[in-house]
């Protein structure tokens, strides 16, 4: 009986071994990129990379071209910067149902992001978390959505969208 006992409890630790590197629902570190375009009349352009960490998604976002102060910097509904001042994007990305407010603090669009705070010469760069979003799938995920870069600070209070002005940069969220 204990011969016969070892080679079942071989097989079982070489499953559970086996299972144990693999991930709940899918790859352990899911990721994005946006190339994030300057819409008609505008020169602001840059990247945005996307990272999946548990049940939140990390964002590494950098920004040429833009007026010093601050921007609206959001995730729209639809992965569509076709039209030349990016209204094809349509509205913030908003599986929730929550008013338009400030990422940082209280109820607000899953879309909604920190400002982009550009510099004297243009630039910005920003990390931040979007915490129950996600790169696998379902209601929340980020793929082909929209990063939309916007003329003016968010006031975040306006409804639906903030009142940041003008689209000025625009761009697709892809899988890596």
């Amino acid at each position: 009986m204990r011969t016969a006992a070892i080679p079942v409890a071989a097989a079982a630790l070489v499953l559970v071994a086996g299972c144990s590197s693999m991930p709940w629902g899918g790859a352990s570190r899911a990721s994005a990129h946006a190339e994030v375009a300057p819409t008609a009349g505008h020169t602001a352009r840059g990247t945005v990379d996307f990272t999946q960490r548990g049940d939140d998604v990390l964002v590494a976002a950098s920004f040429s071209g833009l007026a010093p102060g601050a921007h609206g910097f959001h995730i729209h509904e639809k992965g569509d910067c076709s039209a030349p001042d990016a209204t094809s994007a349509g509205g913030h990305f908003n599986p929730t149902a929550r008013p338009h407010g400030d990422p940082m603090q209280g109820e607000h669009h899953l879309g909604d992001l920190p400002m982009l705070q550009a510099d004297a010469g243009g630039n910005a760069r920003l990390n931040a978390t979007i915490q129950g979003a996600s790169l696998r799938g379902g209601a929340t995920n980020l793929i082909g959505r929209a990063v939309v870069v916007h003329a003016q600070r968010d006031d975040y209070r306006s409804q639906p969208a903030g009142d940041s002005g003008a689209r000025v940069a625009c761009g697709v969220i892809a899988a890596k």
